[in-house]
């Protein structure tokens, strides 16, 4: 079962969202982060087919979102959701304007 599950993540498309948090209260954004989360796990278009981990380091203000999608339809769908449009635009202004979105390769993982 995990095999699969690992196989399948690595065929998906996945990205990194890199930013330092400048403006606001961590706890109000860890609130906003949760929301996005339960949202896209609510929608039935999108659960299953869309991979959301958000990590931050303990040092400093530094956060770290890895995105993953089944397809390019999830990714479309996701993107035309109001939810995740609100979000998008809350990260900007979290991070002060300056966000970097990386597409990245998954090469290999443990079981």
């Amino acid at each position: 079962m995990m095999a699969h599950m690992m196989n399948r993540e690595r065929h998906m498309k996945h990205f990194m969202i890199r930013y330092q948090f400048k403006d606001g209260t961590t706890e109000a954004w860890h609130r906003e982060i949760g929301r996005f989360v339960k949202a896209i796990d609510g929608d039935p278009e999108l659960k299953g087919r869309i991979g959301y981990r958000v990590l931050k380091n303990r040092d400093d203000g530094s956060y770290y979102h890895l995105a993953s999608v089944s397809d390019d339809a999830a990714q479309k769908t996701l993107q035309s959701r109001d939810f995740f449009k609100a979000y998008q635009e809350m990260t900007r202004k979290v991070a002060g304007g300056e966000v970097t979105v990386t597409p990245i390769e998954w090469i290999d993982a443990t079981a």
